[in-house]
């Protein structure tokens, strides 16, 4: 009797455990459970439309098309005749395996993308056959279409979700598409929009045998929302075109808002070579093209000597360090001496020699013997030099430089304007002014990106405040809220010390280097810039043609646009820089060119043969002025 009550026991026990147990999976555990992980449940994406992306005007930038991409579920592929299958998709017997060993490694029971975009034809021709292979389905993709080939550095492109991403995402799936670069990235969770799920129940024979939940968990997809960006396309495309056969970058800035009018690298490509099955191809000899770099984003990422504009910069300094003023004179005689070394000399090319050389004058000729003259009494001023540099880098920093803006693009680089901390570092002797002389016109450890120097140009055009830069004017059709954007961040320089600095950028242009690029009824304030270029071959110190540097912006007294225009081996600021500048404020402010003779020399310009002396892998070495 005691025997047979254990036994009853014993299998009573079992049976409330088992029931137990399946109560908390099916009944108190069954919202929390995630039905992707189950084997007996089917999972089908409705994958929502990106948002479209339009310029400034409503121009379409970036729209959408439909593509096809064949799954598979490793767990759900039967015995089939691959050879069949390898003929209908176009691929080898060796590429089916590494596709479907990839797809099983990832996971057996979820889907993964077996082969993208397939075009129309190549789907009806395998639609027809699809029911054949078991464990494999087509699933319809929107892919991008780039209908303005144009901007491809500020666009981006969207790629597939590798692995190690979709391991760790709760969103994204191995084989789906995520921005890589540009708007596309930065703005992913914007345009991707939300894509729908259907969940299926099916049976051990993998039969779908109805909806999962009673469809509860089902949800529909949210389409993504529209982009309008601050680019101006007309303004792009023509910059653009003004830099074929030329390298560097050119940023354009509206100096009352802080948005970016124009974005140029080049050279550039056609964002739609990143797009369908020619992506993959296309895409390594773009980013492993290490001589013309066209994935470079140069005016976002290449740093540069600003040269003769960062005068200005130092010009101010002095005025609102109390060092210089409007009468404030220095007599030059064909360079600035800083020791007495024969090689302690710094050459100047401003062409008066023994004059008075007033501010004003100094920037519209850019003298560096009084830049380097202000520089030392800045340095100077302060009980040691220590705190004289942090004083200068204090007031240069102030316009953006020498670090991230904070712009709404997923790249770019900080630039460099050393301090006390920095130099401490790069010499083990005391230190002092005449050290650090190369800061005075530009050089030395001094660097920006095209972005900072347009940026600092749009500080002085207001007379001492910006906003910070930024790509996006719209989501949907609301206006960015980001109080980043809408923010004026001033300068440590007073406003009244702007204007003796304006007129004399505004006399670059009427008496100065730039003169040859005026625009009729237009007054261009600007500052040309020459940098020497050296580049190190086998060891040797090679110089090679200058770079060529143009900031500006107009009108002078209401400032619609800034720019920096950067121009590698360019030469003169005066030859190259100049001239595609008034050629870009002409086009933007008045809708047309009329220097037609101007327009013709600079498209018709071509620095290739400069550039074909470059060898890949060249140790490239920053330098003084010429």
């Amino acid at each position: 009797m005691k025997r047979s009550f254990l036994l009853v026991f014993l299998i009573v026990l079992v049976a409330v455990i088992y029931i137990g147990r399946l109560f908390q999976l099916q009944i108190l555990h069954a919202k929390k459970q995630n039905p992707t992980l189950s084997s007996t449940v089917k999972v089908e994406y409705d994958y929502p439309e990106r948002g479209y992306v339009y310029d400034r005007n409503g121009k379409l930038l970036v729209a959408n098309q439909l593509s096809y991409d064949v799954m598979v579920i490793p767990k759900e592929v039967k015995e089939l005749d691959t050879l069949e299958f390898c003929s209908l998709l176009k691929i080898t017997k060796e590429n089916f395996l590494k596709r479907f060993n990839k797809a099983e490694r990832y996971a057996r029971w979820l889907p993964s993308v077996f082969l993208k975009q397939l075009s129309k034809e190549d789907f009806a021709f395998l639609q027809e056959k699809l029911s054949k292979f078991e464990g494999f389905y087509v699933q319809k993709r929107i892919i991008r279409n780039y209908p303005i080939k144009s901007a491809a550095n500020v666009l981006g492109f969207i790629g597939e979700v590798n692995e190690q991403k979709a391991r760790s995402s709760s969103y994204y799936e191995q084989g789906e598409l995520i921005g890589k670069l540009g708007i596309e990235k930065q703005y992913e969770e914007v345009l991707r929009g939300v894509k729908g799920k259907r969940y299926f129940k099916r049976n051990n024979l993998n039969e779908i045998t109805g909806s999962y939940n009673n469809g509860k968990l089902d949800t529909l997809a949210i389409s993504g929302k529209d982009l309008t960006l601050t680019i101006d396309t007309e303004l792009q495309q023509y910059g653009e075109k003004l830099m074929e056969g030329k390298r560097g970058g050119i940023v354009a800035i509206e100096p009352k808002t802080g948005e970016i009018l124009a974005l140029i690298s080049a050279p550039s490509y056609d964002p739609n070579l990143l797009v369908g099955r020619k992506r993959s191809k296309n895409s390594t000899k773009l980013f492993y093209d290490s001589i013309n770099q066209p994935t470079f984003d140069r005016g976002l990422q290449a740093m540069y000597a600003p040269g003769s504009p960062f005068k200005i910069i130092n010009g101010l300094i002095g005025l609102q360090e109390g060092v210089i003023d409007d009468r404030f004179s220095v007599r030059c005689y064909g360079g600035y001496r800083y020791g007495k070394r024969k090689n302690e000399f710094m050459g100047c090319h401003c062409g008066i020699t023994g004059y008075p050389i007033r501010l004003k004058t100094a920037i519209a000729k850019s003298c560096n013997s009084y830049f380097a003259t202000t520089y030392r009494r800045i340095i100077d001023k302060a009980e040691n030099s220590k705190i004289g540099l942090e004083n200068w880098s204090t007031h240069a920093k102030s316009f953006g430089l020498g670090n991230y803006l904070g712009y709404d693009l997923p790249t770019g680089q900080k630039g460099r304007i050393p301090d006390s901390t920095y130099y401490n570092r790069q010499y083990t002797f005391r230190w002092g002014p005449t050290t650090t002389i190369s800061n005075s016109i530009g050089q030395g450890e001094v660097e920006t990106t095209p972005m900072q120097l347009a940026n600092m140009t749009a500080a002085i055009a207001n007379r001492g405040y910006f906003y910070r830069p930024h790509i996006v004017k719209k989501i949907d059709d609301n206006p960015i809220k980001n109080k980043a954007y809408v923010e004026k961040i001033n300068t440590t320089i007073d406003p009244q010390h702007f204007n003796i600095a304006v007129e004399a950028m505004h006399e670059v242009f009427t008496k100065g280097t730039a003169r040859g690029s005026q625009v009729p009824g237009i007054e261009i304030c600007g500052k040309t810039g020459t940098v020497e270029n050296f580049i190190r071959i086998n060891g040797k110190r090679k110089q090679l043609e200058d770079h060529s540097i143009l900031v500006a912006f107009a009108p002078k007294d209401n400032p619609k646009i800034a720019l920096a225009v950067y121009i590698e081996n360019g030469g003169y600021g005066s030859t190259i820089a100049a001239p595609i500048t008034s050629l870009l404020i002409e086009k933007y402010l008045k809708g047309e060119i009329e220097r037609k003779y101007v327009e013709k020399r600079m498209l018709d310009l071509s620095l290739q043969t400069e550039y074909d002396k470059l060898i890949p892998k060249i140790d490239t070495i920053a330098s003084g002025e010429k």
